[in-house]
């Protein structure tokens, strides 16, 4: 179906990877694209995430001879908690070509991989330095960016509230905005990448409504995440679906000196696919540390505080950037032995050499018959580990496990850590083209990607799973949406370089007006026409310095060749005057000097 309103662009309303990725892709498809965040700067939650992005079949995992496939990805996605196989094939099956995007487009570096929990493959992909949420995000912004700089294809605004989608004829055509005390409109097909209700506390929030249980819980959330576009879609008759199902992640980093903070940062759990064993308070292990994330939460529940996640030296080394940087934060502790990380948590270092063994034993035995072990394993098969096998969710991939002989000695890196608020998996139904669904169907010229939309996870996320689903759904819709206005099929959409785009030299700056200008109608005689510094509220918008809003050259001597007969007057007799006061002080024969009365200072 063509775009019926005119309009030339779509509006994306959110900054964080969802957003920019619809917005990276709508100028790819030939759009214009404006995309308005609330927050001072774009970036969202996803900018935090820490363990990395799936994708099955991807070039690097080729590179490794991982044997993965986007069945057994859509698989493992439909056994982790999603309930609509058609949603989770789109995933899944657009992993692999957007993980290559990211790599090629934004030249990253997704070279590493990890398995995380509920994977039966490692394809959780992330770089050697820094966090991957962090550095996919900021490349998409800063992408785009360049392109704002360079054309008017794209515009980027913050601090813009979103508050209304404007709708005509049961067709979205556009929202309404708050910025600086003033309300502004915007028209064209919506994406919404507004973020989940983690942070929304109110009484009256989403969370209070949905899963009240939850609210005494630290969240990992920014306070801009309050389920702004599920408020604004229901407002226009938008369904919803699975808001009930709030993720709980287990690994909330706990700070010492602060440890009732709401706001918490989030371990990583790549920290555990390399390796990292969870301990409670008696230093046991009590779960498959690769379970589902609800089942680990549920599984600290039952057990004693306060839980430890332990990494030895080469798990530690496998992911040292992370370590480096928790550790500066204050949220994770190096030890030089074991035996120092015994005596901190008050037991005899025996006890944590009897479960590391007992933890090794269940390695070897699985490496020897995978299909051995007395204990059901998770997602599939036996488990040998008795740890965690009576949960009914067996350990059965282990990476970077030590024996007991070498725990008194060996360094750990240790976080003291607790159940936080995390993920959204519920909110705007959406089918397989990102769009929004209503009570009579897809509602035209409104999409969602991201936390935002719901539906994709089911009753749980597996991790990496966010990362994907805010690129893969982000792109979605941003086609769709590009196919809707332009009125054609998603095969002859445009196809534009953003190399290209981002290679254009920056854009001008107006030069100032050089050339001599008439008098001025309006002003008084005598008035000075052009302020010297600009008082325009526009002028201010843009961010303009006082350099780039000055006067030029010109156009001050324009201002003082055009004084009249009686501002001359004054000028003149101002000099006669100055003139005279100095004559008369330099002639004054009673002047003090500085060195002359009584208050002189003595040599």
């Amino acid at each position: 179906m063509a775009c019926v309103h005119p309009t030339d662009q779509a509006i994306v309303v959110g900054g964080g990877l969802a957003g920019v990725s619809a917005a990276n892709t709508l100028l790819e498809s030939g759009m214009k694209v404006v995309l308005l965040d609330k927050s001072s700067f774009c970036g969202g939650n996803s900018s935090k995430a820490t363990s990395g992005i799936n994708g099955a079949e991807t070039r690097t995992q080729k590179e490794k001879g991982v044997p993965d496939t986007v069945d057994i990805f859509t698989q493992d996605t439909l056994k982790g908690g999603a309930k609509r196989p058609a949603v989770a094939k789109v995933l899944c099956a657009n992993s692999g070509p957007d993980v290559d995007w990211l790599m090629d487009a934004f030249s990253l570096d997704l070279s590493l991989l990890a398995r995380l929990g509920g994977h039966s493959q490692p394809r959780t992909h992330r770089g050697k330095e820094r966090f991957p949420g962090m550095t996919i995000t900021y490349a998409l912004i800063q992408s785009l960016e360049a392109v704002v700089e360079r054309t008017d294809f794209a515009r980027l605004i913050t601090k813009a509230h979103v508050t209304n989608l404007i709708v005509n004829n049961g067709v979205c055509v556009g929202c309404v905005y708050q910025k600086a005390g003033q309300e502004f409109k915007e028209f064209g097909p919506v994406i919404l990448a507004t973020g989940g209700f983690g942070a929304d506390f109110g009484s009256d929030s989403l969370l209070a409504q949905y899963r009240p249980d939850l609210l005494h819980l630290p969240t990992t959330n920014g306070e801009h995440c309050t389920g702004d576009g599920i408020k604004m879609s229901e407002a226009i008759g938008a369904k919803t679906i699975d808001l009930e199902w709030v993720q709980v992640h287990p690994t909330g980093l706990v700070k010492p000196d602060e440890p009732d903070a709401k706001v918490k940062f989030l371990a990583a759990e790549a920290l555990r696919g390399v390796g990292g064993i969870i301990l409670n308070a008696n230093g046991d292990r009590f779960c498959n540390e690769l379970g589902r994330r609800d089942y680990v939460t549920g599984e600290m529940w039952k057990s004693k505080p306060p839980f430890r996640l332990c990494l030895n030296k080469k798990a530690t080394d496998e992911i040292i950037w992370h370590c480096k940087h928790y550790t500066g934060r204050g949220v994770m502790k190096s030890y030089a032995s074991g035996a120092e990380l015994a005596k901190d948590m008050g037991l005899p270092v025996s006890k944590l050499e009897e479960v590391h063994e007992a933890h090794f034993q269940a390695s070897q035995n699985t490496e020897k018959n995978p299909e051995g072990g007395k204990w059901p394993a998770y997602p599939s098969g036996k488990s040998w580990d008795d740890a965690s096998g009576p949960t009914g969710s067996g350990k059965k991939f282990y990476h970077n496990v030590i024996p007991g002989s070498q725990v008194a000695s060996e360094p750990f890196h240790v976080a003291i850590i607790t159940p936080v608020i995390h993920y959204c998996m519920g909110g705007v139904e959406v089918n397989e083209k990102s769009e929004c669904i209503g009570g009579s169907g897809a509602i035209t010229g409104l999409y969602a990607a991201g936390e935002v939309a719901g539906g994709v996870h089911g009753n749980n996320r597996l991790g990496g799973n966010s990362l994907l689903d805010c690129v893969v759904f982000g792109r979605v819709a941003a086609k769709e949406a590009a196919a809707y206005v332009l009125g054609k099929s998603l095969g002859d959409l445009p196809k534009v370089d953003l190399a290209a785009l981002k290679a254009l030299p920056p854009k001008k700056t107006p030069a100032p007006e050089t050339k001599a200008a008439a008098a001025p109608t309006a002003a008084q005689p005598g008035n000075l026409a052009t302020p010297l510094l600009s008082k325009d509220p526009k002028d201010l918008e843009k961010g303009q310095t006082s350099a780039s809003i000055l006067p030029s050259r010109s156009t001050i001597v324009w201002q003082v060749k055009n004084l009249d007969w009686s501002m001359w007057t004054l000028l003149i007799l101002s000099m006669l005057f100055g003139l005279a006061a100095l004559f008369c002080f330099f002639n004054e024969p009673n002047v003090v000097t500085p060195c002359q009365g009584l208050d002189c200072a003595k040599d």
